[in-house]
């Protein structure tokens, strides 16, 4: 949201994008030109006065003014700033020039990135979906350009591989893309045509369709792979052409688009980057670790592995507790504990999941601020999928014992066997290695701590 609701990130910088966000001008009390990009490449070009002081409240006015995006719909999106190394949401009270300003300060305090990279690194202010809007709330949307705004932006995750789907899955979102963009009136001939005129990658994930493997099996097995991927689309395709009728208009093809992404658990989330300790295979094997990414959204935390684009591990907040803890020596990293429950030999054990990143204690803040958020909804929407639970419980003490996750086939389950996971129990204040019998959580909290900005010269949001 654009209010002061929704924080969960640091402090950004002020420096100014490369893409060009922020014209460059020695003079910032004139007038300054300032584009804000939209998902998809689109930007809504803003003429400003005293940009330097200008607030996202008072941007937010004029972007939705340019996009003719109703007032009701308001916080449905949100203003980001972003670069290759690091994705911050912004409140209402923040003034994107003076944030950028800082950034390079927050790429040395929240990423590993090297120092040419960060020199080199800038960021551009981009609007879009706001990580705190409920989905239950998107569904309700009638509005055309919103949804469009909100199918360019789930289009490009599917694409970039950030949202990991099954097969059927991103066939079904590439021919309902292909409805939407091309229309239902396509024969074989015009679809061939224009796929391959398009590419494949307009459609369907790019690494999906570049493959993985060796040089060779890529060669013998690429035109077969490419042949079978577009026979698959045209048949989707037509199963689209039939339901749908006469021309329906781009609405329906929009909300079903959508519907489909809402079915991907990590919809909507705000996504961190970290590394887990891959599972020791011999001595040789052992301190190596797995780049992932961290999806957290009003739902849950996802763990995806960025090379595989499949999930690690999927956590509802019922389902989890969590802390990080800083580095105690030089050396040491910022780590995220994610601990569920799981068994080793028919024993329940309490499974410990170390996720090492420099953001996490904005991960930390995030969970926290999410579960606060959703335990103190009135209308409910937000936990509709939760059955009623009370997500306050997954901090401390929690009613039952948690479902044990199990290994499944598809990319959105988790896949607890291949994680490095740590069993224990705490007892007090002393870490001790599993018994028999079931004991307290490893976390042990002084009370309910209240939700804080991480510090810094502004306090922000990420994603």
């Amino acid at each position: 949201m654009e209010g002061d609701s929704g924080s969960f990130l640091p402090d950004l910088s002020e420096d100014l994008s490369q893409r060009g966000s922020v014209a460059s001008s020695a003079t910032l009390s004139r007038v300054q030109e300032l584009l804000v990009y939209l998902c998809g490449d689109n930007a809504v070009h803003l003429s400003l006065e005293s940009l330097s002081s200008v607030t996202v409240q008072e941007l937010g006015r004029s972007v939705r003014e340019a996009l003719q995006i109703p007032e009701s719909l308001h916080d449905a999106f949100a203003f980001w700033l972003c670069s290759p190394l690091l994705e911050l949401q912004l409140k209402a009270k923040h003034q994107p020039y003076k944030l950028c300003r800082q950034w390079q300060d927050l790429l040395y305090r929240f990423t590993e990135a090297s120092e040419d990279d960060i020199a080199q690194d800038e960021p551009y202010l981009q609007y879009r979906r706001n990580v705190f809007y409920p989905k239950s709330k998107e569904l309700q949307i009638e509005d055309e350009g919103v949804l469009r705004l909100l199918y360019e932006e789930a289009k490009s995750n599917i694409l970039t591989g950030r949202y990991p789907c099954d097969p059927e899955h991103w066939t079904g979102l590439g021919a309902l893309a292909f409805a939407q963009e091309e229309g239902l009136n396509i024969n074989s001939n015009q679809f061939t045509t224009t796929v391959r005129e398009k590419k494949l990658t307009s459609f369907l994930p790019e690494h999906v369709v570049l493959g993985s493997g060796g040089l060779l099996s890529t060669l013998r097995g690429k035109s077969r792979r490419l042949a079978e991927l577009e026979g698959n689309l045209a048949e989707e395709y037509r199963k689209i052409c039939v339901t749908a009728g006469s021309s329906p208009g781009p609405a329906p093809l929009l909300h079903q688009y959508l519907s489909m992404c809402h079915a991907l658990p990590y919809y909507g989330c705000a996504f961190f980057f970290g590394e887990i300790d891959k599972p020791a295979q011999g001595i040789l094997q052992r301190g190596k670790r797995k780049a992932v990414s961290v999806g957290i959204c009003l739902d849950g935390v996802y763990v995806i592995d960025m090379k595989e684009k499949h999930v690690l591990l999927g956590l509802r907040f019922s389902e989890l507790s969590w802390d990080h803890t800083y580095p105690e020596e030089e050396g040491d990293s910022h780590i995220l504990w994610l601990e569920f429950d799981g068994e080793e030999d028919g024993t329940p054990v309490n499974k410990l999941l170390k996720i090492y990143s420099k953001q996490a204690e904005l991960m930390s803040g995030f969970i926290e601020f999410c579960v606060e958020l959703k335990s103190t909804s009135e209308t409910g929407a937000v936990a509709e999928s939760d059955g009623g639970e009370n997500p306050s419980q997954s901090k401390n003490g929690r009613g039952g014992r948690r479902a044990v996750l199990q290994r499944q086939p598809s990319v959105v389950c988790s896949r607890v066997d291949a994680l490095n996971t740590i069993s224990y129990v705490a007892d007090g204040k002393e870490i001790k290695r599993l018994k028999p019998k079931r004991a307290a959580s490893f976390f042990t909290r002084q009370g309910a701590p209240t939700y804080s900005a991480v510090q810094g010269a502004e306090s922000l949001e990420q994603g």
